[in-house]
């Protein structure tokens, strides 16, 4: 991604460097290709961190080094990404994606039914309301014995309609419980294009234990757009619109190792895994220039974006929801300075 946040682990290439015994092993000067070389690079600052080379570690470590490298390597390397790219939470997206689109062609067709039974019912109306104007008149018996007929036949369909109608409902009853069952266990936030709350907080716990088991620094910031800027604009749908520019411009600067997710009522929250206060207090401070220089059109009136953040790190002795409150108290203190659009918040 195009943000380049510092690497958490201050010095990890120092280290490597340190440890030459360690480097030699992998023999990286008979390494074939570059792509190959700068594999062996990323396991080395893994080793020399004393972090695990799983899967996970070894994708976050492969993005935080690249930053560093030369801009043909760099675009070398995006371009296999993208050949090869084969994102489980992508799909999981989708899927639910694609999930909430077909239980809303399910509410279409029952608000269809519905309409449909309810003319039905009309019709029988019209037909008994046209049966007593033709009773006052003896010369149309004959009519009203086809009226009969017919208003028979239109009470045997109507029946049947209803039977129908509710065992549709029955059954987008029975689906509604299934897409709120899958709702619960969504990651996706359809609104602004990205994960949701269950799944940051869900990421949170996990770095937590990860923090505890390798003693490494984490950050948490959370962003939202400027309550000034809301208040001069006062119109909810562009509000609605400048908070999905925001969104867009998160996962245009997010890096893949990133955690970019819609906390709640338009307060946007990134998990910087690997990053300390100073890395992150960096990452905000580009992030409020790039939206800073991010203007928007309301009818002829154009808008500078401005956002305010707020930084906290995550460690092992705190909960999850302690360090949310950490970073929500980060974007007050924001509000409070004037010197920046970004505040620190650390628990004592």
């Amino acid at each position: 991604m195009k943000t380049k946040v510092k690497k958490s682990l201050d010095g990890a290439n120092a280290k490597s460097d340190s440890k030459s015994p360690a480097i030699n092993s992998l023999d990286i000067d008979s390494s074939s290709s570059d792509i190959e070389i700068y594999a062996k690079e990323v396991l080395n600052a893994l080793i020399a961190d004393n972090l695990p080379p799983t899967p996970n570690n070894f994708s976050l470590y492969f993005d935080r080094l690249l930053e560093d490298k030369s801009e043909n390597l760099r675009k070398q390397i995006h371009s296999i990404l993208e050949l090869e790219e084969n994102n489980d939470d992508e799909t999981t997206i989708l899927l639910e994606h694609n999930l909430k689109q077909g239980f809303a062609s399910i509410k279409n067709i029952l608000n269809v039914t519905a309409n449909l039974y309810k003319n039905m019912s009309l019709m029988t109306k019209i037909l008994e309301k046209r049966k007593k104007e033709l009773s006052d008149t003896p010369e149309v018996k004959a009519a009203l014995n086809v009226i009969g007929v017919l208003e028979g036949d239109v009470s045997k369909l109507n029946s049947i309609l209803k039977t129908q109608s509710s065992q549709m409902k029955t059954i987008y009853d029975d689906t509604a419980k299934i897409v709120k069952n899958v709702e619960n266990e969504t990651i996706f936030d359809n609104k602004f294009g990205v994960y949701n709350k269950r799944y940051l907080l869900t990421k949170i716990e996990q770095e937590i234990g990860l923090i505890k088991e390798f003693n490494h620094k984490s950050s948490l910031i959370m962003i939202e757009l400027s309550h000034e800027l809301k208040k001069s604009v006062n119109n909810d749908k562009a509000i609605l619109l400048m908070t999905r520019t925001i969104a867009r411009l998160l996962l245009k600067t997010s890096r893949r190792s990133d955690i970019v997710s819609h906390y709640g009522n338009g307060v946007f929250a990134m998990l910087l895994k690997h990053t300390d206060i100073e890395s992150a207090k960096k990452a905000s401070e580009r992030l409020c220039d790039l939206v800073s220089n991010s203007n928007f059109f309301l009818a002829d009136r154009e808008i500078q974006l401005k956002i305010s953040i707020g930084v906290t790190d995550i460690d092992a002795e705190h909960s999850v929801e302690e360090i949310v409150v950490s970073a929500m108290d980060g974007i007050q203190k924001a509000y409070e300075q004037k010197s920046a659009d970004y505040a620190v918040s650390l628990r004592s």
